[in-house]
């Protein structure tokens, strides 16, 4: 590690930092119904799109009918884009002349990018025409994360009223988040991704002469649009098989730290729009301390483990001067794949810079314990921050156990319905992660995948269906995972991860609009102090560890102890 190192990593969240407050105050007016700067150009536009659906922008819903509005439009993105993958070769823009996905490659993609996971079982440029990525998966970039940031938002309201009945519109809140945040900034980003070297045409290929003289087809096409939306919605899905490691997606330095700061400035910003709309800027704040003390804690392990080093390789004759630099790009270096892989999967992104299945047993460790934590490191665009609100229900829940008090949070009695619904919530992961792991582990049809053996070929199942559940998309590396067994557990696994722990919240949102606020007292438990986000801390990491912690001794510690021993699997 170097200092060098650390400076950048230092600049990366402090510039994710000064995006915060005038990004969380533009949603937090935005979805009060107030006036921005935006409305006189896009105001037009978005009554329009209302007349267009029929909707009654405010009507308000109850959260069985914005849940229920929820699930009916994703269910048709995902059926309409199922259908646009099948007939892909009678449809335009097809340059490359590509047939049809298989019906479970089909399946499971149109369910990843849907649920806003972005997997990708297929390499971008030898599976999908130029139609299907920007009318099919480009669309649902925009459409997975603006749900995930209505079902925030609605979240929000229940803690912002009392004694309320309804949470807002679906309608409107998701049309405002893709309308007035995603579609501006993509925009601004795609267009500074243009200007760093990312291509953005129609064409599908370019032959060039390469250095020795010989001729080589490069695959092209939207990539610089296609790329700044999956960053900013923590979508992850690369236009490219390699992702962000193809210099096409991301060519040099400055662009990596597009990239990064693109994941990190929606989703984080979103809690200081939760702070300002429940009147309690501080617990926003609160929230974003939780978030970076564990991102700045795995960046650092990852980098450390890393730029340690592997003795294996070492004893073969490898240079150890920088470190661990196998799956790595020369171009980046170990900090800036370190702080690239911690929030790419402390987000629910899922894009990469490095293959995470090349790191040491430790730096593999760290990005997969993020995601197993529930993404909420800020999380994805919107899910993150409902699902940080699980944890700190249950944060108060465990405070109030501790002073004998009824707990409560920001003026709502957390009771044993909403105890309940929260610990619903939190299972979906491990049920699905662990569940279909252990199947996958002894089935002859699962393991015949696998390129790894021991623990590292647990780690390749942990890996993807955690990804997976997660709703994150990065692949440890390693797995055949275009298989039906695959496409189909793995598809169902991202459904339980999206859908089964988003009607959950929307219930415990209900439950708590319908609640009168209460005023603090002398003996409420504050939760936007340094206390709070030590105990807060200490619960999201209690509840991984109880969850996996067997499980990744198994895999990825076990590895890292043989790989310090010098023993290769």
């Amino acid at each position: 590690m170097t200092i060098l190192g650390w400076l950048q990593i230092a600049l990366l969240f402090s510039l994710a930092l000064v995006t915060v407050k005038p990004l969380g105050l533009f949603m937090a007016r935005l979805f009060e119904g107030e006036r921005t700067f935006l409305t006189p150009v896009l105001g037009p536009v978005e009554r329009g799109f209302y007349a267009i659906a029929g909707v009654k922008p405010d009507k308000e819903q109850g959260w069985l009918a914005y849940a229920l509005s929820m699930l009916a439009f994703n269910l048709a993105g995902f059926l309409l884009l199922y259908a646009m993958l099948r007939l892909q070769g009678f449809l335009p823009f097809n340059p490359q002349g590509f047939g049809g996905m298989a019906p479970d490659l089909a399946f499971n993609t149109a369910v990843s990018f849907v649920t806003n996971t972005n997997w990708q079982a297929y390499g971008g440029e030898t599976t999908l025409s130029h139609f299907s990525q920007m009318a099919g998966l480009t669309v649902q970039n925009f459409l997975s994360a603006s749900t995930g940031m209505a079902i925030a938002i609605a979240f929000t309201r229940a803690f912002a009223r009392g004694s309320a009945v309804t949470l807002g519109n679906f309608w409107t809140d998701m049309t405002r988040a893709t309308l007035y945040v995603l579609l501006p900034l993509a925009v601004v980003v795609a267009l500074a991704f243009v200007a760093l070297g990312l291509p953005q045409t129609l064409n599908a290929s370019s032959v060039v002469t390469t250095l020795e003289g010989a001729q080589q087809t490069l695959a092209m096409g939207p990539i610089a649009s296609q790329e700044a939306i999956k960053q900013l919605g923590t979508n992850g899905g690369g236009f490219l098989n390699v992702n962000a490691a193809h210099p096409f997606e991301n060519p040099n330095a400055f662009s990596n730290y597009l990239n990064i700061l693109s994941m990190l400035c929606v989703t984080t910003a979103l809690f200081y729009t939760f702070g300002k709309m429940v009147g309690d800027r501080k617990q926003g704040w609160a929230f974003i301390a939780t978030i970076l003390l564990f991102l700045i804690v795995g960046t650092g392990i990852v980098y450390h483990a890393e730029s340690a080093g592997n003795p294996i390789h070492a004893a073969l004759g490898v240079d150890p001067a920088l470190g661990n630099m196998e799956g790595k790009e020369v171009r980046f270096g170990q900090a800036m794949t370190a702080a690239y892989a911690a929030v790419t999967t402390g987000i629910s992104d899922g894009g990469v810079n490095g293959m995470h299945g090349s790191f040491t047993g430790l730096g593999g460790l760290v990005p997969m314990f993020f995601m197993q934590l529930g993404e909420v490191l800020p999380g994805g665009v919107g899910s993150g921050l409902y699902g940080m609100l699980v944890f700190a229900i249950l944060s108060v829940f465990v405070a109030g156990l501790m002073v004998g008090r009824t707990p409560e949070l920001l003026g709502k009695k957390i009771e044993s319905r909403e105890m309940k619904l929260s610990m619903l919530a939190i299972l979906i992961l491990p049920l699905s992660i662990l569940g279909f792991s252990a199947i996958s582990a002894i089935l002859p049809v699962a393991l015949a995948s696998l390129s790894g053996s021991g623990p590292h070929g647990l780690s390749e199942i942990l890996y993807a269906y955690t990804s997976a559940t997660a709703n994150n998309g990065s692949a440890f590396g390693g797995l055949s995972a275009n298989t039906p067994w695959y496409n189909t557990t793995l598809g169902i696994s991202m459904l339980l991860g999206r859908f089964a722990y988003a009607v959950p919240v929307m219930a415990i949102a209900g439950s708590l609009a319908a609640k009168p606020k209460i005023a603090a007292s002398a003996g409420t438990f504050a939760t936007n102090t340094p206390l709070f986000v030590g105990l807060l801390a200490a619960i999201i990491l209690i509840m991984g560890g109880l969850q996996f912690f067997p499980a990744l001794a198994l895999g990825p510690i076990v590895e890292h102890i043989q790989m310090l021993a010098g023993q290769t699997y």
